[in-house]
């Protein structure tokens, strides 16, 4: 499972947007918002600091990009 987590993080931090990452890996938003909270309850840290118009990494989000 947090394979697949990594993978819709890695579409979100490429496109910056939760919808062109669901288009991209045809799944819903919705599924890409809870899978992404989840992974970051999961390791203890915000990937993504999010807005009503705007999706940035965080400096630990940046970081797991580079990895």
């Amino acid at each position: 499972m947090l394979y697949n987590d990594i993978a819709l993080f890695t579409a979100v931090a490429r496109h910056l947007n939760y919808s062109a990452a669901a288009k991209e890996l045809r799944v819903t938003p919705s599924l890409i918002s809870r899978r992404v909270s989840e992974l970051e309850e999961r390791l203890g840290v915000r990937l993504f600091e999010r807005t009503t118009r705007q999706v940035r990494l965080t400096s630990e989000g940046r970081r797991l990009v580079d990895l």
